[in-house]
């Protein structure tokens, strides 16, 4: 009884239509495509005059490895190393080193590794990533552009 007294105060519904279209898709002419991007890694002024500055031996150099995890999927991770592995690239600029095992450089390459000192911090950073389509706030991890 209760629901036949529902139905006959329930109006149906207007129907509308509704002519829906796709956006055009935005294109930044600033990305560099993907297939253009080459196996290379640009060291900074500013990350040789840190080396320098840090390391022991002649022989210390910059590692840098790209694993998963932080904010965005990847996170970059620098150490002072003195071993080269047989899949290490080596790069090299004004006598010191920056070395990248050859499965981080496929996220990494064309981007520059910089050291930046700033009022609350200074670090290792990679900027200038193309491969990179979005990062935490602090440069630390990143997420890698599918296209």
């Amino acid at each position: 009884m209760f629901a036949r007294a529902i139905r006959k105060l329930a109006k149906p519904l207007p129907r509308y239509a509704f002519n829906v279209q796709a956006a055009p898709i935005k294109t930044n002419p600033n990305v560099q495509p993907l297939e253009n991007v080459k196996a290379d890694l640009l060291i900074s002024n500013s990350c040789v005059d840190r080396l320098k500055k840090i390391s022991n031996t002649p022989d210390d150099f910059l590692r840098v490895t790209v694993e998963g995890g932080g904010c965005s999927g990847f996170q970059y991770k620098f150490d002072l190393d003195s071993g080269v592995q047989e899949d290490d690239r080596v790069f090299e600029k004004d006598g010191v080193k920056v070395v990248v095992d050859s499965i981080s450089l496929d996220y990494i390459k064309g981007a520059t590794i910089d050291y930046q000192e700033e009022l609350i911090r200074s670090a290792f950073k990679v900027v200038g990533n193309p491969l990179a389509e979005k990062g935490c706030s602090c440069g630390a991890s990143f997420a890698v552009r599918l296209d």
